[in-house]
């Protein structure tokens, strides 16, 4: 590949390379709110809960030397939260998107309180698979450096959408999502139902918080998460609850988010920070081209709050 055919190919290398790196959060996220929203409830705590794992996995594995302890902590943490707010959400009364809205601002808090004297350190980074190791091309090695997390994402996308059809856990999680009462004829509590979905939603939550600080941007800061778990909430409901549909919307908002930098390195700067609005401007122009009175909420589970 000469000088020109590398020139030809840099912004598609850099926006898969991109796409990647961006989406694994997104990944890890969304499917965690699909399992939460799948039992019947929305948690919009999630970026509280990805702010705060992306700070318990950078001091733990600044504190160990290990990353993979530090991922294991912010699981930990993450699932902390989850049970938190499912055990608030199940009394009687109680709204669990104002309690969601609360435990973003209490866990974002609660990470600056403790984060702030892990800012300077340098904390291990999580390994990636190089490959693009059979070329020489740096762009190519780039751009097919895989971290072992977007692999995983990908197994657990794929898992999900398999489980929540042909398991019998996957069963319950739609019963007691589309009527408790049926569910309470089944024999279920949907009440710790959705308290298992919304701890494991929020353990994959602390989870993409993880990848953000020990791998990209791979470093801590107050304003690592740029509203990522919000936006996990929204891919959800576009994706309509399907976690191969959280994948590949995942990765579409991945590829616009690395537009501006692909430009940039072929020397575009023109409109620098409108190319870094592309990702939202994307993820809204699809949410309103896919929304219709009739089929905007197709597939949603019926005991979710935003049917009701």
């Amino acid at each position: 590949m000469d000088a020109t055919e590398i020139g030809l190919w840099g912004v598609p290398l850099a926006m898969l390379g991109g796409a990647i790196r961006v989406s694994t959060p997104f990944i890890f996220v969304s499917l965690g709110e699909a399992i939460t929203e799948r039992s019947g409830r929305i948690n919009l705590g999630l970026e509280g809960t990805l702010v705060f794992g992306a700070m318990t996995a950078y001091a733990v594995a600044v504190m160990t030397g290990s990353p993979w302890l530090g991922l294991l902590a912010a699981a930990a943490a993450g699932l902390c939260f989850g049970l938190f707010h499912g055990w608030i959400c199940k009394f009687r009364g109680v709204n669990d998107i104002a309690i969601g809205i609360a435990l973003m601002l209490f866990g974002s808090g609660l990470a600056f309180f403790f984060g702030k004297p892990f800012i300077q350190p340098s904390a291990p980074d999580l390994p990636a698979i190089p490959f693009g190791g059979w070329s020489d091309v740096p762009q190519v090695q780039a751009a097919l450096s895989v971290n072992v997390l977007f692999l995983i994402g990908a197994a657990l996308a794929v898992f999900l959408w398999w489980a929540f059809r042909n398991t019998r856990a996957g069963l319950i999680l739609r019963v007691v999502g589309d009527s408790s009462d049926a569910a309470r004829a089944m024999g279920l509590n949907p009440n710790t139902v959705r308290l298992l979905a919304t701890g494991l939603g929020g353990a994959l939550a602390g989870i993409g918080g993880a990848y953000l600080s020990l791998y990209y941007p791979g470093s801590w800061t107050e304003g690592i998460s740029s509203g990522q778990g919000l936006m996990a909430v929204a891919l959800v409901i576009f994706a309509r609850w399907n976690p191969l549909g959280c994948f590949a919307a995942a990765l579409l908002f991945g590829g616009a988010g690395a537009l501006g930098p692909a430009l940039q390195s072929v020397g575009v700067t023109q409109g620098y920070y409108l190319f870094y609005a592309a990702p939202y401007i994307l993820t809204l122009v699809i949410m309103i081209a896919t929304s219709s009175p009739s089929r905007s909420l197709a597939g949603a589970p019926g005991e979710l709050s935003i049917t009701k």
